[in-house]
Parts: C-alpha cells; sequence; structure tokens
C-alpha cells in the first residue's frame, strides 16, 4: 500500500489525529487500542476507515482480550476484514501476548512523579491544546500503558470521568496517574484544575483504582498537584 493510499482512506481525520503520524511524534503508549489496531490493519473498507474498522471489531469481541481468542475464521466473518487482515491482527496479538510472557520485570516503574513527568512531556508537553493523558499501572507500579483520554479545557463540569478511567479499567490498572498539559507554559494550577483532581480522586476511589498524582505538563517541566496538597486529601 502507498503512502498516498493511506491518506486518501483517512483524509477527513487531521493530521495530527491520524495513528501513524500520533505514533510517530508522541510514542506508540498514548495511542489507544483501537488506533494501534488501525495501524496494524493498515486500511479500512470503500464503506469505512480503517479507525473506524478497528473500533467496531473491538466492539464486536468484547476488547483485545476477545480478539485474541477469535480465530481467523472468525473475524473474516466481519465486514472489512479479510484472510490477509485477519493473520495480521493474530501475528500482532500473539507477538504481545508472547511480549506479556517475558513478566513485568521487563515494564519500568514509577516511584515518584518524577519518572512519570518525562514520559508525559514528550506526548503532550508541546500540544498547542489541553490533552489529557492517563499513565496504568499495576500494583508494583509497573507502567502498563498511556492512553489519551481527553482534549479540550480541563474542568470537572464537562469532563467525562468515565473517559478518565475507561481504559484504566480495561486494562486492569490499579493505579494511575494522571496528567495535562497547558499550553502556555504557565504551570500554575487554576481552581478548574484542582476541581477535577477531586472529582477524579472521587472516581478512582469508587472504581478501586488509586489515583497517584495529577500532574501538570509544560514543554520542558511539570507541576505535581498531589506535592501541593491540591485535590488530594
Amino acid at each position: 500500500m502507498t503512502e498516498a493510499q493511506y491518506h486518501t482512506l483517512i483524509k477527513d481525520m487531521p493530521a495530527a489525529e491520524r495513528p501513524r503520524e500520533r505514533l510517530i511524534y508522541h510514542g506508540a503508549e498514548v495511542l489507544s487500542n483501537a488506533e494501534l489496531l488501525a495501524i496494524t490493519l493498515r486500511v479500512g473498507s470503500p464503506s469505512e476507515n480503517v479507525v473506524s474498522l478497528a473500533q467496531r471489531l473491538l466492539s464486536q469481541f468484547d476488547g483485545l482480550g476477545g480478539l485474541a481468542r477469535a480465530s481467523v475464521a472468525e473475524l473474516c466473518t466481519i465486514p472489512g476484514i479479510g484472510p490477509a487482515k485477519a493473520t495480521q491482527l493474530k501475528a500482532a496479538l500473539e507477538l504481545g501476548k508472547r511480549m506479556a510472557s517475558y513478566g513485568e520485570a521487563t515494564r519500568p516503574r514509577i516511584t515518584c512523579p518524577d519518572d512519570a513527568a518525562p514520559r508525559f512531556i514528550a506526548a503532550i508537553g508541546d500540544g498547542q491544546q489541553e490533552q489529557f493523558c492517563v499513565l496504568h499501572l499495576d500494583n508494583k507500579n509497573a507502567i502498563i500503558r498511556m492512553s489519551m483520554v481527553y482534549q479540550g479545557s480541563v474542568n470537572a463540569a464537562v469532563m467525562r470521568l468515565g473517559e478518565v478511567f475507561r481504559e484504566a479499567v480495561r486494562d486492569n490498572a490499579v493505579r494511575v496517574i494522571v496528567a495535562h498539559n497547558h499550553p502556555s507554559g504557565d504551570l500554575t494550577p487554576s481552581p478548574e484544575d484542582i476541581q477535577a483532581t477531586r472529582e477524579i480522586v472521587k472516581a478512582g476511589k469508587l472504581l478501586d483504582i488509586e489515583v497517584l498524582d495529577h500532574l501538570i505538563i509544560g514543554p520542558r517541566d511539570h507541576l505535581s498537584l498531589r506535592s501541593l496538597g491540591l485535590g488530594f486529601g
């Protein structure tokens, strides 16, 4: 498939939101499951772009676990999925399973906000609008992955808390660190930042997911709301 064909299939998506470009500029860890699957599939169908097809697969098979268990024949029952795409999916998912078999020792651990901050700075530090990320951790604070869950003003009144935790729940995360950027570069927390933190911490308790910190991210620096006692308590 040529580069031109790839862009034709997702031409309606802003360049900054296309999965391949997001992976190149921000790293694979910030992509959603659907975006990673879209890159694996490469193309959609005449009636559906590849991201939509990936989202439909995840919904049809109830997430990555269901996809991993599905046979090639079962995958081929989905419109837009033929033997080539089905085998690409199975190969990618098998690689993931084999990587997991190496054990959690291969995954870096977070011991303090300074460990997490560089990952967030690389992902969203240069963003031109506010973006909200969640770092998923297991019970030993080993990184599972990072998800990008929100773009826009970080305001508890409009933020959908279910979106903040949705991917973390799917990953069986025990703890999370959340972060958002301030495009202005001024890391001073706003009243909305502090209220959003309170709501996120409260929602995490209901889900039995501990929110370790909320970081405000700039191009080269960060600020920890927990260290300031803001929104936690």
